[in-house]
């Protein structure tokens, strides 16, 4: 059974939000429809559910509704099931096909009879208005392919050995030899796999990884027809980008070559398409810092970056036939650091980490840089036994000064002054620290 952590955000947001509807966005096949589902049922088994890409009545009737009570009685009768004030569910799927959505859900949540639960593809270029709805009537929560620790327990890793993980990573203590095999196991395996529920669905059923790769391949293809259905205009550079990511990681600086799509390209003229794929969570951009320091954001170069997949099993899908035996290999002639990094890299962004990398004539790479806690901490990510080789990670501890720094390889946990070597599987112990609660009261005594 596949299990997903957004799963439990939805249940939260509906126990805490009464008068807010939910929209739950990513990426096209990331399991929305069938989580929202599963919780939905959980609440309430007579939910009631509408597919505006299946359903052409469902789109004119929210384009020609006059008010909430005609919105709801027309829903009553195309999902033939009665609607019970303050118990039924709706479910409003694949919303980025009907523009009205953003106008009708806000008068929908003012009459308040029912609870709304909405879901749409990233790949819709509607969805960005639908979005930006008034954080007064709707909550957002956005699902990614499975994260590392999902796929673990998919695959049956018990909570015992999951949370020993854990806690030997904020310890900074070694897991044992045989959970470090095991794990590392699995780490490869994720690699061919991925995070794509589909993908992992088919995986646990059969164990036929070419099977999981006809699946990958599926998926791949689906992108780019809706590149080309959502964004006509730009759709042979969104084709062409996409298209790169492997060539490009597979090259020695990984970093995205304007040239490689057109001799004289600039990347202005490109610019708004590697946002179109960030947005539809096709790719992930990692951009240049020109300082490692914090504030990140005020040191980015918006024209100097890395473009990683979306999820690590559709990148090695799209390499040539036979990769995915050759990774279980391990065979030297495969450039396991684009990979280990692509798989850190999606990890980072579904934890919440904004993705960054360093780069200095004279000191070299740093793979990536984070923030946690104000403090900017330096990653870098070995494949290879030679793994306390990192000259440009020691030339920037000496010049920033870093409280920390993590390399991540395929050997177990040790530290060496600053440096914490980990295994990497425990990159999906690196979690963004939540948000507090800031009060602050001022004295205004005198004053009154």
């Amino acid at each position: 059974m596949i299990l997903r952590k957004a799963e439990k955000e939805i249940e939260r947001f509906f126990e805490d939000n009464q008068n807010k509807a939910l929209l739950v966005t990513g990426a096209r096949q990331t399991g929305k429809t069938f989580s929202i589902r599963r919780v939905a049922a959980g609440i309430n088994p007579g939910f009631v559910e509408l597919n505006f890409l299946e359903n052409k009545d469902a789109r004119e009737l929210f384009s020609a509704a006059h008010d909430s009570r005609e919105i709801l009685l027309s829903i009553s009768a195309l999902s033939q099931k009665d609607l019970i004030p303050g118990e039924t569910i709706i479910f409003l799927d694949e919303v980025q096909e009907c523009k009205e959505i953003l106008t009708v859900i806000k008068f929908l949540v003012e009459e308040g009879s029912y609870r709304y639960i909405l879901s749409g593809s990233l790949l819709g270029v509607e969805m960005n208005a639908i979005r930006s709805l008034p954080v007064g009537y709707m909550g957002i929560i956005e699902m990614f392919p499975l994260d590392f620790e999902e796929f673990c327990r998919a695959n049956g890793v018990s909570e015992a050995v999951l949370a020993h993980v854990f806690e030997c990573f904020s310890a900074k203590s070694p897991v044992t030899e045989t959970v470090h095999e095991k794990m590392m196991q699995l780490f490869w395996l994720y690699l061919i796999v991925g995070g794509m529920p589909e993908a992992v669905r088919i995986y646990l059923e059969t164990n036929n990884l070419r099977r999981v790769s006809q699946t990958q391949e599926y998926i791949c293809e689906l992108y780019k027809q809706d590149i080309a259905k959502y964004d006509p205009d730009r759709k042979l550079y969104l084709a062409e980008i996409f298209s790169l990511i492997p060539g490009e990681l597979n090259s020695q600086n990984k970093r995205f070559i304007m040239k490689k799509l057109n001799e004289r390209a600039i990347f202005s003229r490109y610019e708004n398409s590697f946002l179109w794929l960030k947005d539809a969570g096709v790719a992930l951009p990692t951009y240049c810092v020109d300082e490692p320091k914090s504030p990140l954001i005020l040191s980015r170069a918006t024209n100097l970056f890395k473009l990683f997949a979306s999820d690590v099993g559709l990148l090695a899908s799209m390499y040539a036939d036979g990769i995915q035996v050759q990774i279980l290999k391990h065979e030297k002639d495969i450039n396991f650091g684009a990979i280990f990094e692509n798989a850190v890299a999606q990890e980072l962004h579904c934890h919440g980490f904004a993705l960054y990398y360093y780069r200095s004539k004279k000191m070299g790479e740093l793979d990536f840089v984070i923030e946690k806690k104000g403090q900017v901490i330096p990653l870098e990510i070995k494949s290879g036994k030679s793994y306390k080789r990192h000259s440009a990670m020691t030339a920037a501890i000496e010049k920033y000064n870093f409280p920390e720094a993590y390399v991540f390889c395929t050997d177990r946990l040790s530290t060496d002054g600053v440096v914490t070597y980990f295994p990497i599987y425990m990159i999906m112990c690196l979690e963004k620290e939540k948000a507090e609660d800031i009060i602050y009261r001022i004295d205004l005594e005198g004053l009154e």
